[in-house]
C-alpha cells in the first residue's frame, strides 16, 4: 500500500479527496516560515512526493503557491488576498463578545477575553456581570502571566513545562483565587484561533467570597464549553492539530 492510499482515511468522508489534499499543502505553512521544501511540504501534508507535487503546480497555476528558483515553494499572493478578505469580512469581537455576554448570563459574573502580548498579557474585551459587587477587568492594561489564571492558561497551551502546567492542560481550565489580586477569584479556559493556534484565554472573575473553590469548580464545565464553542467558530473543523481539552470535557 503506497503512502496516499494510507492516507485516504484522513480525507473528510463526502468530500473532493483532491481538494482536501491541497488544503492540506495549504495548511502546511507555519506562522513566520517563508518557505518548504518538496520534502517537507510532503511530510507534513501526508501525501508522497509525486502527489505532492502535481498539487503544488496546479496551485501555482491560481497563485496560492510560488516555486522557488533554488527549489522548495512558498505561499503565492493568491493566499495572502485570501486571507485578506477572510479579515476584512471577519471581526473577531464579533465573535467573542456573544459568547462572554452569554457566558456572563450563565454565572452571573464578569467575563472577559485576555491575549499574549510578549510576556504580559492583555484583557481585549470585557462583559461587565449584574452583580452590584463585581471585578472590573481593565481592558489594554498589560498584567502577568504567571498570576492569576487567564496567565497560567495562555502559558501552559503556549507549552510552558512544570507540572502546574501539565495539570491545566489535562483538565483543560485553571481558576486561582487572590493570585493577582486580593479578594478576587478566577476561572480561565483556552480559545483557539485558525489552525488551531493558542489566541487566548477566556475567563469569569469575581470576589473571592462570593467565588469559593468549589463554586469556580461548578463552572468550570461552563467555561470550558464557551471556549470550545469559541475555538470552533475560529478555527473551524477539529484536525489532527485540535488539542485534546477542546474535543471533550476533563472533570
Amino acid at each position: 500500500m503506497n503512502k496516499d492510499s494510507q492516507t485516504r482515511t484522513m480525507d473528510s468522508p463526502g468530500g473532493v479527496i483532491a481538494v482536501t489534499r491541497a488544503l492540506r499543502i495549504l495548511e502546511a505553512f507555519d506562522m513566520g516560515e517563508t518557505w518548504l521544501s518538496l520534502a517537507e511540504l510532503s511530510r507534513r501534508a501526508g501525501l508522497n512526493k509525486s502527489t505532492t507535487l502535481r498539487l503544488a503546480r496546479t496551485l501555482a497555476l491560481s497563485g496560492y503557491l510560488v516555486p522557488k528558483e533554488e527549489g522548495g515553494w512558498r505561499l503565492g499572493p493568491s493566499a495572502g488576498w485570501l486571507g485578506a478578505r477572510y479579515q476584512a469580512g471577519f471581526d473577531v469581537h464579533n465573535v467573542v463578545e456573544p459568547m462572554l455576554l452569554d457566558l456572563s448570563q450563565k454565572t452571573g459574573e464578569s467575563t472577559a477575553f485576555y491575549v499574549r502580548e510578549g510576556e504580559m498579557r492583555m484583557c481585549i474585551m470585557r462583559v461587565e456581570g449584574p452583580q452590584p459587587i463585581r471585578h472590573h477587568p481593565r481592558m489594554g492594561a498589560l498584567l502577568p502571566l504567571d498570576k492569576g489564571s487567564p496567565g497560567r492558561v495562555i502559558l501552559a497551551f503556549s507549552g510552558k513545562p512544570g507540572k502546574l502546567y501539565e495539570t491545566i492542560r489535562q483538565r483543560g481550565y485553571h481558576l486561582s483565587i487572590g493570585e493577582r489580586e486580593k479578594g478576587v477569584a478566577t476561572i480561565s479556559a483556552p480559545v483557539f484561533s485558525l489552525n488551531w493556534k493558542l489566541l487566548g484565554s477566556v475567563c469569569i472573575s469575581g470576589p473571592a467570597e462570593r467565588l469559593p473553590k468549589k463554586r469556580l469548580e461548578g463552572y468550570a464545565k461552563i467555561v470550558v464549553q464557551a471556549a470550545n464553542q469559541l475555538s470552533y467558530a475560529l478555527a473551524g473543523a477539529a484536525t489532527a492539530n485540535t488539542p485534546r481539552t477542546v474535543s471533550t470535557w476533563h472533570p
